[in-house]
This record gives structure tokens, sequence and C-alpha cells, in this order.
């Protein structure tokens, strides 16, 4: 055996040249030789280069520590969660046109406002205990204020819709809330603008099997301070005495 010599001629690698058949270059190794007299350290030094080198030539690598073993995971318990089935929606124009429980007045304010759609506010929940369709909260507004009008619910029977409610009075709107109907109507005093009431009264009703009937009514009234419209008098100018 020889002494050591290092492979970092062109070729191996180690010097950043290319590999035999202009193949890319290949880390070499350090290739033990024995030199007279010094057989003893260079089986050493092969012991330790056969240890710090790979099979495969490509020199000394780091491969991390060693991995873990790998944790089982428990299977999923979650259910995947059902789709919403959608809700069906009406044409809520054409419902209130055919009506006969809408008055005249309303089906004359029945009409496209500038931008060729409709104040109508449209709403779907269950309020009339009927758990298959959902019933269908109509609020009919003016174009200009968008001031309610008229607020109809309607019920499914019988593979239509049935009027079970109809409130046709300014300034009056309709909400469901929590399986209740709550109707909000604006209170006006004689000089107020349409955007700052004096009060409103919210009447809140409940399905009794047929109809509804009142469940709670609250009447608020609004300071006219808070809407910007009166305040305190102003201060008097001070005399020049």
């Amino acid at each position: 055996m020889g002494g050591l010599i290092s492979g970092g001629g062109p070729g191996d690698g180690t010097g950043g040249g290319t590999g035999p058949r202009g193949g890319p270059a290949r880390r070499g190794c350090l290739r033990p030789w024995a030199g007279n007299g010094t057989a003893l350290a260079g089986l050493a030094a092969l012991g330790l280069l056969a240890v710090g080198c790979s099979t495969g030539g490509l020199g000394a690598r780091d491969e991390g520590p060693a991995p873990s073993d790998p944790v089982a995971q428990s299977p999923s318990t979650t259910a995947p969660s059902a789709s919403a089935s959608p809700v069906p929606r009406v044409d809520a124009i054409a419902l209130l046109r055919s009506d006969p429980k809408v008055s005249k007045r309303a089906k004359a304010d029945l009409r496209p406002c500038a931008t060729e759609s409709y104040a109508i506010d449209t709403s779907y929940g269950s309020i009339t205990g009927n758990a298959r369709t959902p019933d269908v909260v109509v609020n009919l507004m003016t174009c200009g204020d968008a001031v309610g009008i008229g607020t109809y619910v309607y019920r499914a029977a019988n593979g239509t819709y049935e009027n079970v409610f109809a409130k046709e009075e300014p300034a009056v709107y309709a909400t469901i809330d929590r399986g209740d109907l709550v109707v909000t109507q604006q209170v006006y005093a004689k000089d107020d603008p349409v955007t700052y009431p004096s009060g409103e009264i919210v009447t809140t009703y409940r399905w009794s099997g047929s109809t509804f009937t009142e469940h709670d009514k609250v009447h608020n009234e609004y300071s006219r301070v808070a809407g910007g419209e009166d305040g305190p008098p102003p201060a008097s100018a001070p005399s020049g005495d």
C-alpha cells in the first residue's frame, strides 16, 4: 500500500472540474496507499476513511439526527358537514302584484326605480312553524328615501304562498328575529325630516297556529339633539353697554 494522496485532480469533483465523459464532477475521498514502514498508519487511516466516506464515492455527508419513529395519527372523528340546502327564492314582485290583500295604492307604487330595480327587501325564515319551507317577509319601500310603505308575510301552503300578515302604513318595516316577526314603525312629528323621526314603535308578533298575535310593544323616543336638528338656543350676543 502506498501513502495517502488526495483525489483532487481533474475529473473527481474536488477541484470543481468535470467528471468522466463530460459528466458532472463528483466529490472524491482520499485514496489510501501503503508506503515503506507506514503500513500500520495507512491501515488506520484507511479505516477512518472507510467510516467517513460513502460507498458511492460522494464524500462525507452529514445526515443529521436520526429520524424519530413516526407518530401514529388517530383517525379524525369529525364528520363531514352536510351542505346546507339552498333556500328557495320567490318572485316577490309577482307575489305582491297577484296578492288581493295588497292595496291598489301599494301596487301603484310597485314600480322600478331609476336603476331599473325595485325598492323591495325580502327575508326568509321560520316564523309560522313551517319547518319544511321558509316563510317570506317582503318590505315595500319608496324609491327616493327608501321609506317603508308596506310589509307582508307569506306562508307556503299547498304549493303556493298565502298572505298571513299585512301592514300598510308609512315608515313601516318588518324583520325576523329568533322566530318572531318584529315590525318597526317610525314616528314623525309635524316638522320632522324623513331622516330624523321623533321615535319608533317596535311591535313583536308571534304565530299562534293560524295567525300572528301581538306579543310585545316598545315605544322609543329619539333625542332631537342627537339628530342634529334641534340644539340648545344660541347664546345672545353681549350688549355694547
